[in-house]
């Protein structure tokens, strides 16, 4: 049975809908859901924790959001 966890992040006011998965016991895959029509994230983040996995991939998407709308 595949364990997943979702979560759902507003960034710069457009909506992300998060998925980790458990791939072992102490380490989780977040990734972007995939949605009919919608891009999914082409690289995966790892954590020990559902929590921490996507907290990483919120965090690179954040970090991806400011560089693209010039703030800091």
């Amino acid at each position: 049975m595949m364990v997943v966890r979702r979560f759902k992040e507003s960034i710069g006011g457009r909506v992300y809908y998060i998925e980790a998965s458990m791939v072992r016991d102490d380490r989780w895959r977040a990734q972007i859901a995939r949605l009919p029509g919608m891009p999914t994230s082409l690289m995966p983040f790892y954590g020990p924790t559902p929590d921490e996995a996507a907290r990483l991939l919120f965090d690179w998407l954040t970090r991806a959001h400011r560089a693209t709308s010039g703030t800091a």
